[in-house]
Protein backbone atom coordinates (compact mmCIF):
# COMPACT_ATOMS: atom_id res chain seq x y z
CA UNK A 1 0.00 0.00 0.00
CA UNK A 2 2.76 2.31 0.74
CA UNK A 3 4.94 1.75 -2.36
CA UNK A 4 1.10 2.38 -4.48
CA UNK A 5 1.13 5.69 -2.77
CA UNK A 6 4.59 6.58 -3.24
CA UNK A 7 4.43 5.62 -6.70
CA UNK A 8 1.11 8.13 -7.29
CA UNK A 9 2.84 10.94 -5.99
CA UNK A 10 5.99 10.49 -8.31
CA UNK A 11 3.23 10.06 -11.20
CA UNK A 12 1.47 13.12 -9.90
CA UNK A 13 4.74 15.24 -9.72
CA UNK A 14 5.53 14.17 -13.72
CA UNK A 15 2.73 14.47 -14.99
CA UNK A 16 2.27 18.09 -13.50
CA UNK A 17 5.93 19.01 -15.34
CA UNK A 18 5.57 17.48 -18.85
CA UNK A 19 2.11 18.79 -19.63
CA UNK A 20 3.25 21.88 -20.79
CA UNK A 21 5.86 19.99 -22.39
CA UNK A 22 2.89 18.12 -24.49
CA UNK A 23 1.71 21.47 -25.05
CA UNK A 24 4.21 22.75 -26.51
CA UNK A 25 5.27 20.21 -28.55
CA UNK A 26 1.83 20.05 -30.17
CA UNK A 27 1.45 23.24 -30.70
CA UNK A 28 5.10 24.76 -31.53
CA UNK A 29 7.57 23.77 -34.29
CA UNK A 30 10.32 21.87 -33.06
CA UNK A 31 13.11 24.05 -33.70
CA UNK A 32 11.32 27.30 -32.93
CA UNK A 33 9.94 25.57 -29.37
CA UNK A 34 13.92 24.65 -29.18
CA UNK A 35 14.91 28.27 -30.02
CA UNK A 36 12.86 29.90 -27.54
CA UNK A 37 13.76 27.82 -24.78
CA UNK A 38 17.63 28.01 -25.68
CA UNK A 39 17.23 31.86 -25.81
CA UNK A 40 15.10 31.95 -22.20
CA UNK A 41 17.64 30.82 -19.93
CA UNK A 42 20.11 32.47 -18.56
CA UNK A 43 23.50 31.79 -19.10
CA UNK A 44 24.46 31.15 -14.82
CA UNK A 45 23.00 27.66 -15.40
CA UNK A 46 25.10 26.85 -17.77
CA UNK A 47 27.46 24.08 -14.97
CA UNK A 48 24.37 23.40 -13.25
CA UNK A 49 23.13 22.16 -16.28
CA UNK A 50 26.56 20.86 -17.83
CA UNK A 51 27.38 18.67 -15.00
CA UNK A 52 23.79 18.00 -13.41
CA UNK A 53 23.03 15.86 -16.70
CA UNK A 54 24.96 13.11 -15.90
CA UNK A 55 23.33 11.61 -12.92
CA UNK A 56 21.24 10.37 -15.80
CA UNK A 57 24.65 8.46 -16.82
CA UNK A 58 24.61 5.03 -17.10
CA UNK A 59 27.26 4.28 -14.31
CA UNK A 60 25.02 5.87 -12.13
CA UNK A 61 21.83 3.70 -11.62
CA UNK A 62 24.96 0.83 -12.32
CA UNK A 63 26.77 2.25 -9.44
CA UNK A 64 23.42 2.19 -7.04
CA UNK A 65 22.45 -0.92 -8.59
CA UNK A 66 25.68 -2.70 -7.39
CA UNK A 67 25.53 -0.95 -4.22
CA UNK A 68 22.25 -2.46 -3.89
CA UNK A 69 23.35 -6.07 -4.27
CA UNK A 70 25.90 -5.61 -2.01
CA UNK A 71 23.80 -4.07 1.14
CA UNK A 72 20.20 -4.81 0.54
CA UNK A 73 17.76 -7.16 -1.14
CA UNK A 74 16.78 -9.14 -3.88
CA UNK A 75 13.80 -7.33 -4.55
CA UNK A 76 15.26 -3.95 -3.73
CA UNK A 77 18.05 -4.47 -6.09
CA UNK A 78 16.06 -5.78 -8.86
CA UNK A 79 13.57 -3.07 -8.38
CA UNK A 80 16.27 -0.35 -9.60
CA UNK A 81 18.66 -2.92 -11.61
CA UNK A 82 15.43 -4.22 -14.03
CA UNK A 83 13.85 -0.70 -14.19
CA UNK A 84 16.97 0.79 -15.39
CA UNK A 85 18.03 -2.30 -17.57
CA UNK A 86 14.92 -3.17 -19.56
CA UNK A 87 14.34 0.57 -20.45
CA UNK A 88 17.94 1.38 -21.50
CA UNK A 89 17.38 -2.13 -24.00
CA UNK A 90 14.14 -0.66 -25.19
CA UNK A 91 15.82 3.11 -25.96
CA UNK A 92 18.86 2.05 -27.67
CA UNK A 93 16.56 -0.65 -29.59
CA UNK A 94 13.89 1.93 -30.55
CA UNK A 95 17.08 4.90 -30.98
CA UNK A 96 18.66 2.44 -33.78
CA UNK A 97 16.27 0.63 -35.04
CA UNK A 98 13.02 2.78 -35.05
CA UNK A 99 13.90 6.46 -34.99
CA UNK A 100 17.49 5.99 -36.55
CA UNK A 101 17.21 8.85 -38.90
CA UNK A 102 15.94 11.41 -36.45
CA UNK A 103 19.31 13.43 -35.59
CA UNK A 104 20.21 15.79 -33.10
CA UNK A 105 19.82 19.97 -32.51
CA UNK A 106 23.29 20.18 -33.78
CA UNK A 107 22.03 19.01 -36.92
CA UNK A 108 19.01 21.57 -37.82
CA UNK A 109 21.85 25.11 -36.71
CA UNK A 110 20.18 26.18 -40.16
CA UNK A 111 17.08 26.36 -38.96
CA UNK A 112 18.15 27.92 -35.72
CA UNK A 113 21.15 30.13 -36.09
CA UNK A 114 20.74 32.05 -32.89
CA UNK A 115 21.00 28.71 -30.83
CA UNK A 116 23.38 29.33 -28.48
CA UNK A 117 26.35 25.75 -28.15
CA UNK A 118 27.25 25.68 -24.18
CA UNK A 119 31.16 25.78 -24.17
CA UNK A 120 32.88 22.45 -23.42
CA UNK A 121 29.77 20.21 -24.24
CA UNK A 122 30.79 17.74 -27.18
CA UNK A 123 27.56 17.40 -28.72
CA UNK A 124 26.06 14.18 -30.49
CA UNK A 125 24.60 14.31 -34.09
CA UNK A 126 22.82 11.15 -34.45
CA UNK A 127 19.89 9.32 -32.66
CA UNK A 128 18.20 11.57 -31.20
CA UNK A 129 14.55 10.14 -29.70
CA UNK A 130 13.88 9.10 -27.64
CA UNK A 131 16.52 10.09 -24.95
CA UNK A 132 18.19 7.89 -23.48
CA UNK A 133 19.12 9.91 -20.30
CA UNK A 134 16.05 10.68 -19.87
CA UNK A 135 14.67 7.66 -19.98
CA UNK A 136 17.94 6.71 -17.25
CA UNK A 137 16.82 9.27 -15.26
CA UNK A 138 12.63 8.96 -14.74
CA UNK A 139 13.50 4.39 -14.66
CA UNK A 140 16.08 5.18 -11.57
CA UNK A 141 14.40 8.22 -9.77
CA UNK A 142 10.86 6.20 -9.84
CA UNK A 143 12.58 2.77 -8.64
CA UNK A 144 14.41 5.04 -5.98
CA UNK A 145 11.54 6.52 -4.79
CA UNK A 146 9.63 3.00 -4.42
CA UNK A 147 12.99 1.89 -2.34
CA UNK A 148 12.48 5.11 -0.50
CA UNK A 149 8.71 3.85 0.78
CA UNK A 150 8.35 8.26 1.61
CA UNK A 151 5.17 9.76 -0.42
CA UNK A 152 7.46 13.38 0.07
CA UNK A 153 11.11 11.86 -1.35
CA UNK A 154 8.94 10.55 -4.39
CA UNK A 155 7.76 13.81 -5.27
CA UNK A 156 11.50 15.63 -4.90
CA UNK A 157 12.64 12.17 -6.97
CA UNK A 158 10.42 13.47 -10.04
CA UNK A 159 11.75 16.94 -9.59
CA UNK A 160 15.12 15.66 -9.77
CA UNK A 161 14.14 13.38 -13.08
CA UNK A 162 12.66 16.36 -14.76
CA UNK A 163 15.57 18.41 -14.18
CA UNK A 164 18.03 16.05 -15.33
CA UNK A 165 15.58 15.00 -18.42
CA UNK A 166 15.45 19.10 -19.07
CA UNK A 167 19.25 19.58 -18.82
CA UNK A 168 19.29 17.78 -22.64
CA UNK A 169 17.54 20.39 -23.87
CA UNK A 170 19.15 23.19 -22.47
CA UNK A 171 22.28 21.74 -23.74
CA UNK A 172 20.79 20.95 -26.79
CA UNK A 173 21.35 17.39 -26.86
CA UNK A 174 17.80 16.86 -27.71
CA UNK A 175 14.67 18.15 -28.56
CA UNK A 176 11.68 18.63 -25.89
CA UNK A 177 9.70 15.70 -27.86
CA UNK A 178 13.21 13.60 -27.35
CA UNK A 179 12.76 14.02 -23.27
CA UNK A 180 8.96 13.26 -23.15
CA UNK A 181 9.54 10.31 -24.79
CA UNK A 182 12.36 9.42 -22.79
CA UNK A 183 10.56 10.51 -19.22
CA UNK A 184 7.32 8.09 -20.61
CA UNK A 185 9.53 5.04 -21.60
CA UNK A 186 11.83 5.22 -17.86
CA UNK A 187 8.80 6.11 -16.07
CA UNK A 188 6.59 2.80 -17.78
CA UNK A 189 8.85 0.57 -17.77
CA UNK A 190 9.82 1.22 -13.63
CA UNK A 191 5.92 1.47 -13.09
CA UNK A 192 5.98 -2.12 -14.91
CA UNK A 193 8.33 -3.62 -12.59
CA UNK A 194 7.09 -2.13 -9.56
CA UNK A 195 3.79 -4.03 -10.15
CA UNK A 196 5.43 -7.21 -11.11
CA UNK A 197 7.79 -7.01 -7.93
CA UNK A 198 5.40 -6.05 -5.59
CA UNK A 199 2.57 -7.50 -6.71
CA UNK A 200 1.12 -10.33 -4.31
CA UNK A 201 2.56 -13.25 -6.33
CA UNK A 202 5.96 -12.40 -6.23
CA UNK A 203 5.68 -10.53 -2.52
CA UNK A 204 5.00 -14.44 -1.30
CA UNK A 205 8.22 -15.39 -2.69
CA UNK A 206 10.37 -14.78 0.76
CA UNK A 207 13.41 -15.33 -1.03
CA UNK A 208 13.34 -12.31 -2.86
CA UNK A 209 13.62 -10.15 0.54
CA UNK A 210 16.91 -11.98 1.17
CA UNK A 211 20.07 -10.43 0.64
CA UNK A 212 22.32 -11.31 -2.35
CA UNK A 213 25.85 -11.04 -0.42
CA UNK A 214 24.17 -13.56 2.43
CA UNK A 215 23.16 -16.18 -0.10
CA UNK A 216 26.63 -16.15 -1.92
CA UNK A 217 28.22 -16.87 1.55
CA UNK A 218 25.50 -19.44 2.56
CA UNK A 219 26.48 -21.54 -0.42
CA UNK A 220 30.57 -21.03 0.54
Amino acid sequence: MGETRVVRRFLVVTAFFAAPGLFAVAFTGRHELHAAINAALPVVCDPLFRYGTHLADGLVPTGIAVLLLLTSTWRRFLMLGLSTAISALVVQFLKRNVFGDMLRPVEHLASMPELRLIDGVELNHHFSFPSGHSTAAYAMCLALAVLSGRVRWAGWLAVGAAFMAFSRVYLSQHFTEDILAGAFLGTVTAWAVHRWLYGQAMMDRTGLDRRPVGLLAQKK
